[in-house]
């Protein structure tokens, strides 16, 4: 009896056509709306002041902060067990946040979105890509100075 030919599941390696830079994103111009996201643990009780501090710091670089999303971690007793680790390798949020971070983009018709927290490359193309706007370190914009 003859089988069905497996095929390769694995995806073959994207080679793009012009060498692989990786630039801080700079802000436009002064004025420019960007929506705030925070990540954080639930042992970090000061989450607002750093949002708060955060918001400052970009208002400073010229910035219009035009909304800000929290996403805790360790809220719940699962949670907790799983505190270390993002909610989603490929884009550091729950889907359902992603979706309200697109939502506030779309509203307030933001230009970028800052994450507070670290991102690998990936997070952050997959995030520019699912939200349809540069998604960007806030260390980026700060270290560009």
């Amino acid at each position: 009896m003859h089988q069905p030919r497996r095929r390769d599941r694995r995806l073959a390696r994207r080679v793009s056509s012009e060498p692989a830079r990786r630039q801080a994103f700079r802000i436009p111009a002064v004025g420019a709306d960007v929506v705030l996201v925070g990540y954080f643990s639930a042992k970090q009780k000061d989450f607002e002041t750093l949002m708060a501090s955060a918001a400052t710091e970009l208002a400073a670089q010229g910035a219009r902060v035009v909304a800000q999303i929290v996403q805790r971690r360790g809220v719940s007793d699962g949670g907790v067990q799983k505190m270390g680790l993002p909610y989603s390798s490929r884009t550091l949020l729950s889907y359902g946040k992603v979706r309200e971070v697109a939502h506030a983009c779309d509203q307030a018709g933001a230009d970028a979105v800052i994450f507070t927290a670290p991102l690998t490359g990936r997070q952050q193309r997959t995030l520019a890509a699912m939200l349809g706007r540069p998604a960007v370190r806030l260390s980026d914009i700060l270290a560009a100075d």
